[in-house]
């Protein structure tokens, strides 16, 4: 059996707090500019159609902040299950709200509160009562065992220090037969420990 990975030697919850305040800005103050791509620009290089797009409020667009489109990898079933792991303002769930309609399921798990109050008024705005959203982390999702036809998430993984625990996690969170489809960021070479302890590092 293959040794676990270790978990990087880093404060986690300094490393939670400095990720907040970055994303807190993103969905706060979207225009400001920042060290990745953000909102319709960023949605357009990475593959998201125009139509999709239409089903989602532009408040949700404008502090997207990915690194893939999971969308890419399967089709979203209509009267799905979908957990959206690391959800920001929402604009994946929203789009897997349209792809499941009124008789589908989607709960987007996030860690910062304003890009959850975001999300949840583009939600309302586009008036899909299927998605929901709650306060969590991806090592500890706040979602029972086997409900989900589908895990997404986009951006998120890559900020995890315990990515092996956020991976167990999907997997409990899906019944038999689903699937996990991920956006996100590999690297070919090893990172450094001491690139590993720097919460600058982490932040996007």
């Amino acid at each position: 059996m293959s040794q676990a990975p270790p978990i990087p030697d880093v404060d986690v919850d300094t490393l939670r707090c400095e990720i907040r305040n970055e994303y807190a800005e993103v969905a706060g103050n979207p225009q400001k500019g920042f060290h990745f791509h953000t909102g319709r620009r960023l949605a357009k290089i990475l593959g998201y159609s125009e139509t999709l797009l239409e089903a989602v409020p532009e408040s949700a667009i404008d502090s997207f902040a990915g690194t893939g489109n999971p969308f890419s990898l399967g089709e979203i079933q209509r009267g799905a299950r979908v957990v959206d792991v690391g959800s920001g303002a929402g604009i994946d769930s929203l789009i897997a709200g349209h792809l499941t309609g009124p008789e589908g399921r989607v709960i987007g798990i996030d860690m910062t509160p304003e890009m959850l109050e975001k999300a949840t008024a583009a939600a309302e705005a586009a008036e899909m009562a299927q998605v929901k959203f709650r306060e969590g982390y991806a090592e500890a999702l706040p979602v029972a065992d086997g409900w989900a036809d589908v895990v997404i998430s986009n951006g998120a993984v890559n900020l995890c220090p315990d990515k092996l625990t956020a991976f167990r996690e999907m997997y409990r969170v899906l019944k038999p037969g689903g699937r996990i489809q991920i956006g996100d960021i590999l690297v070919q070479k090893a990172v450094p420990d001491d690139a590993k302890r720097d919460i600058d590092l982490w932040k996007g």
